[in-house]
């Protein structure tokens, strides 16, 4: 019989907290991490999801301030990208909500699964200075603190690492596929612990070239991230870093550990479509969420809220609410909302920061409203989009990501016992 997977820890650097408890209070007021920025003079980009209490627009590490309730090794910082630093602190954090030592992730049943699109602005930088000596100097470390296994590479050393460590690269459903790929390690007894993390940083390289795509909001509005909303005109970049200790039952309960909530199920389908846009009727999420609840082995009446992945764009809004209303035909009074009109869109991080979104609804037994919506669009009317919070009526709740190219990954979580 496969092993069943619980989160046992969760850590948090996002646009609206980074303590769970900053989080939580975010998520019950609708207090939005949304803020105007300034990043170039004529750019039409002006708000995103920042983090607060960090400083790391300088390329040069020396520079980098964050919490000093974080420690972090001086000379770990010189292979890190700002994202880095999210990340270790995620970590850092997860660890303590799991009353786990650093030393617990230096076993061999212990695996570290990454989600990034590595970190532009960096990149940027050293190509910038390979060009302006002719190739003659370079940062040493320019390379590992770059490029897409960035956090693989940095995380794995600073942990000591010794299971599996790789990193998911399918866009915005990277960190639900490693959420997805941590419970299959564990179900099948190669690991008996996984440490999730997905992290994004928020800077013009790694935000604005969205616009070029026409994906991203115009609006200078702190609330212009607005799913489902029929004035709503793209998304809202935004980043940080959140962790998730995933463990097996037993070895969360052997240790006394609290468990926030268990990974029942997961589900993942490609639409084979289009390199950019979803599918018109949400082919492949549907199939990636029946695929989910076939795996967690229960019917659509016993989920309680879908937090969906609706990203404030008028495509996927409308194809996801096809989606759901298609495989919740049954249960068409699901509470659903996107928890992105708070956080800005965090791009590959987002399966992990709404997984552990997921958990504080069971634990709070809410299904958070959708912020932002003034006027529904007319082709999302079907869904059950709650301004105000809603007690859940049904132990499960389900999380979707999709992806360029059609990337679509659902997770199913429970409230435990």
């Amino acid at each position: 019989m496969a092993a069943e997977v619980a989160i046992t820890g969760i850590g948090w650097v996002t646009s609206i907290g980074c303590d769970g408890e900053t989080v939580r209070q975010s998520l019950l007021q609708g207090r939005s991490g949304i803020r105007s920025v300034d990043w170039y003079p004529d750019c039409p980009v002006k708000v995103a999801g920042t983090i607060p209490e960090f400083e790391v627009s300088s390329p040069n590490w020396i520079k980098w301030k964050f919490p000093s309730t974080f420690k972090i090794r001086r000379d770990a910082l010189r292979s890190l990208a700002p994202h880095g630093v999210y990340a270790i602190c995620s970590v850092l954090q997860a660890l303590q909500d799991a009353d786990l030592e650093e030393e617990a992730l230096s076993t061999p049943d212990t695996g570290l699964f990454c989600a990034s699109a590595g970190s532009p602005f960096m990149i940027h930088h050293y190509l910038k200075e390979m060009d302006r000596t002719g190739g003659k100097r370079g940062q040493p470390m320019g390379i590992v603190s770059s490029i897409c296994g960035t956090l693989n590479f940095n995380l794995g050393a600073y942990f000591k690492i010794k299971g599996a460590n790789l990193g998911m690269v399918s866009a915005c459903a990277s960190s639900s596929h490693a959420l997805g790929y941590a419970m299959e390690e564990i179900r099948s007894g190669r690991q008996r612990r996984m440490v999730v993390v997905g992290s994004e940083e928020v800077n013009p390289e790694g935000v604005v070239p969205f616009a070029a795509m026409r994906a991203l909001s115009l609006s200078h509005s702190t609330e212009a991230s607005r799913p489902f909303d029929q004035n709503r005109d793209g998304f809202v970049g935004s980043g940080g870093a959140v962790c998730l200790i995933v463990e097996s039952v037993d070895v969360a309960k052997q240790r006394g550990a609290e468990i926030k909530a268990l990974l029942s199920g997961w589900g993942q389908a490609s639409d084979g479509h289009n390199v950019a846009i979803s599918h018109e009727q949400g082919d492949g999420l549907g199939r990636a969420m029946e695929n989910a609840l076939k795996d967690a082995r229960i019917g659509v009446g016993q989920v309680g809220y879908i937090n969906a992945h609706a990203t404030s764009t008028l495509v996927g809004d409308r194809s996801e609410a096809i989606a759901i209303g298609r495989v919740f035909a049954d249960n068409p009074q699901v509470p659903v909302s996107s928890t992105k009109a708070l956080t800005g869109h965090t791009l590959s991080m987002s399966g992990a920061l709404e997984a552990g979104i997921c958990c504080m609804a069971l634990r709070e037994g809410l299904a958070f409203p959708q912020a932002h919506l003034q006027s529904v669009d007319s082709a999302c009317e079907h869904l059950n989009l709650p301004t105000t919070a809603s007690r859940l009526s049904a132990p499960y709740v389900l999380s979707n990501s999709s992806g360029f190219g059609g990337s679509n990954v659902t997770l199913i979580l429970r409230r435990p016992e």
